[in-house]
């Protein structure tokens, strides 16, 4: 029991610190706004997810946050961006655990990741509208939109990127899992079911 707790903590340092240096190789999309990049550090998140459950995966992503926010810092010290990271991250996770616990396949975990494409992507455009934009002007100065401008901006760069971003994403991991497969359900059987 005392060994697999251990494992666990040492799992999910790892993972975290996999998916702090990931997060660092973030670059923009053609045809996007540069303050719109894609990482592929919600990668080892996923992994934490499948093998050990949802608070580990947050336990991932919010170590990482806090490495980016020491890393990058913040003109006004309010981490805005890795707010809107972790949350973006979350809404991305989530789903994927809670339909890949049903449905253990890679049936479950290509529905699952889906779903979490388009969680992120419409609960992003909506928390971008009335929160992440909002906080970039209050507290880092950055000029946004509002109104209808706003509406344009998320509508034609935000909810597109996302859904973007969570195609890529959705691919690495089915990737990965396919080639990881049966190392992820043996991790899984004794970390969940410890």
């Amino acid at each position: 029991m005392k060994n697999t707790k251990l494992q666990k903590m040492v799992s999910i340092g790892m993972l975290s610190s996999i998916s702090f240096v990931l997060m660092i190789f973030n670059f923009p999309l053609p045809a996007f706004p540069s303050y719109l990049e894609v990482d592929f550090s919600d990668v080892p998140a996923l992994i934490a997810a499948i093998t050990m459950g949802p608070i580990a995966a947050i336990v991932v992503e919010f170590i990482k946050n806090i490495l980016n926010w020491f890393y990058v810092g913040s003109p006004t010290g309010v981490p805005v961006g890795q707010i809107a990271n972790f949350t973006t991250s979350i809404l991305f996770i989530m789903p994927v655990y809670f339909v890949y616990k049903r449905l253990s396949t890679a049936k479950g975990l290509t529905t699952g990741l889906v779903m979490g494409t388009l969680t992120m992507a419409i609960g992003m455009s909506v928390l971008n509208y009335y929160l992440f934009m909002p906080m970039y002007n209050y507290f880092l100065n950055v000029p946004t939109e509002t109104g209808a401008a706003l509406t344009k901006t998320i509508v034609t760069f935000v909810l597109p990127f996302n859904i973007i971003k969570g195609m890529i994403v959705t691919a690495i991991m089915l990737l990965l899992f396919s080639s990881l497969k049966n190392w992820l359900i043996k991790q899984r059987k004794q970390f969940i079911n410890e």
